[in-house]
């Protein structure tokens, strides 16, 4: 492609995202669902195709990837990792078991077969961080009794996709099963290791990361992490997942710096990854799986609002927080597409679960939000209701 092409169509593309997400913050959603509604304006078979320069998007999907992990993995302490694991992880294993096993359910019933069953139960099962956390600032609520709930769920699914993804990335590979326990060996041993460096040496690992300036901070983050991504993709553990442990194992003492020096980074990539992805589907592959769509998100919505009811209610929580817990968790986002991403890029699965995907999360990271912004008077209107009618059952 020619130099000038390619800086006019790639300064059209990054351009554009940069309105997308001007307008997403007016309405007041979450960018992704229009980042993928982006991609599939302009990618083949939409309205407006548009020849973008594959190679670097490929490339910054990757980047992408890494560094949505990367922060995510920031935002849990070891320590915090530790108690969230005692106190919440019976809600947790269920909450991966009510909404990973009705995507699983719906893929055996499309004919997506076994692999595409596996990549559909972490499509469905894993709430988005991302939106989640945006919602709760923008409402004012992460100061409530049920936000530590709703943290500790996020916190469980996190892990369970550490354990989650080598094994899909062994099954895509058609590795064999050897293969694949190997996989998941390595990621928990990776996990045990990264877990015992923060608690016990993350000072250390801070100390080594920052640098004198601001630049020499963020260019040895961003080069650790994509290293070690790098290296866990080499051992068929995933290089989502070495970021992810990457994070965790940096100290809370860098936190803050890390989120400020790289969160415009990881803003830029990850809005490239979405679009991308929307670039490769085909807008007339949406309806035929628009139905099957919108059954899970029906399900999907009623397993979350149940899982956050019960996290909360361990906690303590009255029943206007039980509501608010439940549709928090309701939105799906950046894990599911890096999922559905993987699964698709290898021609393994079947095609339309790329569609399925897309259309999945557009609907719940739209419905998420709004979700959210109207439980707390449905909540209070249950809890007055159940008041109002114990005298009358005595």
């Amino acid at each position: 492609m020619h130099t000038a092409t390619l800086l006019l169509e790639l300064g059209a593309v990054i351009f554009g995202l940069g309105l997308v997400g001007r307008l997403a913050g007016r309405i007041g959603i979450s960018p992704v669902p229009l980042y993928l509604l982006a991609g599939l304006a302009f990618g083949a078979g939409g309205v407006l195709p548009l020849e973008a320069p594959e190679a670097f998007l490929d490339t910054a999907s990757e980047v992408g990837v890494v560094l949505l992990l990367l922060l995510l993995g920031l935002e849990y302490s070891a320590g915090d990792l530790l108690s969230t694991l005692r106190r919440q992880a019976p809600v947790g294993v269920l909450d991966l078991l009510l909404n990973g096993l009705p995507g699983a359910a719906a893929a055996l019933l499309l004919g997506f077969g076994p692999v595409g069953a596996l990549a559909m139960f972490g499509i469905t099962a894993v709430s988005s961080s991302g939106i989640i956390a945006k919602v709760l600032g923008d409402l004012g609520r992460l100061g409530n009794r049920e936000t530590p709930s709703i943290l500790g769920i996020l916190v469980l699914e996190d892990l369970g996709m550490a354990v989650y993804l080598p094994v899909l990335t062994a099954v895509l590979a058609a590795s064999g099963a050897w293969q694949a326990t190997g996989s998941v060996a390595v990621a928990l041993a990776c996990l045990a290791v990264a877990l015992v460096v923060a608690l016990r040496f993350g000072r250390v690992v801070s100390s080594f990361v920052t640098g004198q300036s601001n630049e020499v901070t963020m260019l040895r983050i961003l080069g650790l992490a994509l290293l070690v991504a790098g290296l866990a993709e080499s051992v068929h553990v995933s290089a989502a997942v070495g970021a992810f442990l990457l994070g965790i194992a940096l100290s809370s003492d860098l936190d803050e710096e890390a989120h400020r020096l790289m969160e415009p980074l990881r803003d830029l990539f990850a809005a490239v990854f979405f679009v991308s992805f929307g670039l490769s589907t085909d807008p007339a592959s949406l309806p035929p799986v628009l139905l099957p769509a919108l059954a899970l998100v029906a399900v999907g919505v009623v397993t979350k609002l149940l899982t956050g009811w019960m996290a909360a209610e361990r906690a303590g929580v009255a029943i206007p927080g039980r509501i608010r817990a439940g549709a928090a968790l309701v939105p799906r986002g950046e894990f599911s597409i890096v999922i559905a991403g993987l699964a698709t890029a290898g021609g393994v699965v079947d095609e339309r679960l790329a569609p399925l995907a897309a259309a999945y999360v557009l609907a719940l990271a739209v419905l998420g939000p709004v979700l959210a912004r109207f439980a707390d008077p449905v909540g209070r209107r249950v809890a007055a209701r159940r008041r109002a009618a114990r005298p009358t059952a005595r």
